[in-house]
């Protein structure tokens, strides 16, 4: 598939900024299953490229003069292929650590325990049993967590979003043994009233790395486009920053994915052209 994103991002504060570095994980993974097409990123301000531990492209944007408001926009096509199981050079041992976002408790671990001989005996498929009952107890429901809720709060509340869901799983996965990896990104789908910008995990499981879409209890295809992986999600997170002064905050994120049947790139302006362009501009 070939799938064109634009995905924007406005900060607006009360009072001017003095300082602000924000982390922007927003440029699709050079990935098997994947293929970055055409990408443009329109940032107020001077940013630094890195490349995370994870192998995540990340721009630093660092903004030291008094500012209002941040605007911040990404855009592209991204050409996708069927997911194949996927092999990397990150030890599989990274992703069993623990954090505060997704730690098992009790309740958590007595759930994972019911699954337990199921995954063990059957792999990929026991755990797409476990991720069917566990949306059934967990309830898509938007605006009753944030982005600091952890998986034992989002799982006693029996309800969440993509992140919620990716945090409990991930949880459980590590709790049986599995290493498991939060994994951001964008999701084309015809329902308009589906959130584009999305989340889900990756388990490690018969030699390979597969990936399980909890909110919609299915297995991520040619639909899905990766931004970043992590631990949880504020290694993953598309935006992320510090700041100082401002005020009160409001952020307002919106991100559109729609199939294209075909992309052309512009192409660049021959010799020939260029010269004929040039003359025109000098009889103007």
């Amino acid at each position: 598939m070939h799938l064109e994103i634009h995905h924007e991002t406005t900060y607006r504060y009360d009072t001017p900024l003095s300082h602000s570095v924000q982390l922007l994980r927003l440029t699709p993974r050079r990935d098997p299953d994947q293929t970055t097409l055409h990408w443009h990123l329109e940032i107020p301000g001077r940013t630094d490229l890195t490349i995370d531990a994870y192998g995540n492209e990340q721009h630093v944007l660092t903004l030291d003069q008094p500012v209002d408001e941040i605007r911040i926009v990404a855009q592209g096509v991204v050409e996708t292929r069927a997911p194949t199981p996927q092999r990397e050079a990150i030890p599989a041992l990274v992703f069993r650590q623990p954090t505060v976002l997704t730690t098992a408790d009790e309740a958590i671990k007595t759930f994972a325990r019911n699954y337990q001989r199921l995954v063990e005996k059957h792999g990929r498929q026991g755990l797409m049993d476990l991720m069917a009952d566990l949306l059934d107890r967990m309830p898509y429901t938007p605006g009753q967590t944030n982005a600091g809720t952890t998986a034992p709060e989002s799982f006693a509340q029996g309800l969440g979003v993509c992140q919620d869901h990716a945090h409990v799983f991930i949880a459980i996965c590590r709790h049986l043994g599995l290493p498991a990896r939060y994994i951001s990104g964008y999701l084309y789908t015809e329902n308009d009233h589906h959130v584009a910008s999305h989340a889900w995990v990756e388990t490690q499981t018969e030699g390979a790395w597969h990936a399980f879409d909890v909110s919609n209890a299915c297995i991520p295809d040619e639909r899905y486009v990766r931004l970043a992986i992590g631990l949880d999600y504020l290694d993953a997170c598309p935006v992320r920053g510090l700041r100082r002064g401002g005020g009160a905050e409001t952020m307002v994120s919106h991100a559109r994915v729609r199939s294209i049947l075909h992309f052309q790139p512009h192409q660049p302006l021959q010799p020939q052209q260029q010269q004929q362009q040039q003359q025109q501009q000098q009889q103007q």
